[in-house]
C-alpha cells in the first residue's frame, strides 16, 4: 500500500494556520491544547476502514479525532465536547448492540436504524452548527441523488465518496482544509476573534 501524505501541512500559510510556528506540529492528545474537535461517525463494517488513517493523519497539526460508530456515539461526542467540524457517514447505524452487531443486521428495518440521517438532523438543529461533511452509501444512483438533497438541505459543506483508496483520503483531506478557511478564515477555531 503507497504511504498516505496529507495534502496540507500545518504551516501552509493558504489553508489552516497562517504562518509557521513549531507548536503547530505537536501532536494533540486528549487535555492538551487542541486547536480543533473533529467529529469522524463511521459505518465500521470495512476492513481497514479510512476513518482509522484520518486521525493519523491530522493529529500531528493539532485536530483530536473523535470516532463515533453510531449514531448513539456520535451523539455522546457532541454532549460531551464542542466539534468544530462533523464528517457524517450516511451508512450509521442508529445503535450497536452490546455485541458489537449493528441493530440492521439482526432484522430491523433498515430505513428505521439510519444512524447518518439523524445524525445530519441533529446537527442542523444545534444552537451553532459545526460544518458538516457528509460521506455517502454505496447504493443505487436515485437513492445517491436523495442522500445528496438531503444534506444539502441540512446544511452539509460538501458530499464525498467513502475513501477507498489514497486519492479519495487526499480528496477527504482538501475538502476538510476547504472547510477550515471557509468557515474558520484560514485559522483554528480557537483562535478565532470573537
Amino acid at each position: 500500500m503507497l504511504p498516505v501524505r496529507p495534502i496540507f501541512s500545518p504551516s501552509d500559510s493558504s489553508g489552516l494556520a497562517g504562518g509557521g510556528g513549531s507548536d503547530r506540529a505537536a501532536a494533540c492528545r486528549p487535555g492538551s491544547d487542541c486547536r480543533l474537535n473533529l467529529l469522524l461517525s463511521y459505518a465500521g463494517w470495512h476492513p481497514d476502514p479510512w476513518v482509522e488513517r484520518l486521525p493519523r493523519l491530522l493529529e500531528p497539526m493539532g485536530i483530536l479525532s473523535h470516532r463515533a460508530g453510531s449514531g448513539k456515539e456520535a451523539q455522546d461526542v457532541i454532549k460531551s465536547i464542542p466539534i468544530h467540524i462533523a464528517v457524517v457517514d450516511l451508512g450509521l447505524p442508529l445503535d450497536l448492540t452490546p455485541a458489537g452487531v449493528t441493530s440492521t443486521e439482526q432484522g430491523s428495518a433498515p430505513e428505521l436504524e439510519e444512524g447518518g440521517a439523524r445524525l445530519l438532523e441533529l446537527l442542523h438543529r444545534m444552537s451553532t452548527p459545526p460544518p458538516t461533511v457528509v460521506v455517502k452509501r454505496a447504493r443505487s444512483q436515485r437513492d445517491d441523488h436523495r442522500d445528496m438533497a438531503q444534506a444539502l438541505r441540512m446544511g452539509a459543506f460538501a458530499v464525498v465518496d467513502r475513501p477507498h483508496d489514497v486519492h479519495d483520503l487526499n480528496v477527504l483531506l482538501e475538502v476538510l482544509r476547504r472547510c477550515l478557511g471557509r468557515f474558520y478564515d484560514g485559522r483554528w477555531p480557537g483562535n478565532v476573534a470573537t
